[in-house]
């Protein structure tokens, strides 16, 4: 009698254990979808879209190396108010804040804005080597 009712149990307990074939049920906020589909608009837009966006070696010109932020900011803020043509790069390389300007494709056009922008700087203006975006009208007449 024990030893039935002790198999019986085995068999009843391997049972609790199984699992069931179900489904599972994802509850989620539609604006989830909203904010995913900006996203991936807005990362296309940047990064993604190749026949928007291009790169080659060139040059760009390094304004500030500082580990004052504020200084770095107001170079920042210097040259796209006096040079609204150029784009300015600002990032925290710890512990420097650097600033670079520029997309240049050829070291002369470089050092003609060097030149313009050494007064308005004290210090030097380093041209650097750089990966500089390439507007795709210009990418195609270099080719």
């Amino acid at each position: 009698m024990k030893t039935l009712l002790f198999v019986s149990l085995l068999f009843w307990a391997t049972g609790l254990f199984g699992q069931t074939t179900g489904g599972v049920n994802v509850y989620k906020d539609p604006r989830i979808d909203v904010l995913l589909k900006k996203q991936a608009e807005t990362n296309d837009l940047s990064t993604r879209n190749t026949s928007k966006r291009r790169t080659a070696r060139g040059y760009r010109l390094l304004v500030v190396s500082s580990n004052n932020r504020g200084e770095a900011l107001a170079a920042r803020t210097k040259i796209l108010t006096n040079f609204p043509e150029l784009k300015a790069y600002m990032w925290y390389q710890s512990p420097y804040y650097k600033v670079k300007a520029g997309n240049f494709t050829s070291r002369n056009e470089a050092e003609a804005y060097q030149k313009r922008m050494s007064s308005m700087f004290p210090g030097n203006i380093f041209i650097m080597n750089d990966t500089v975006e390439v507007k795709p009208e210009e990418a195609d007449a270099q080719d």
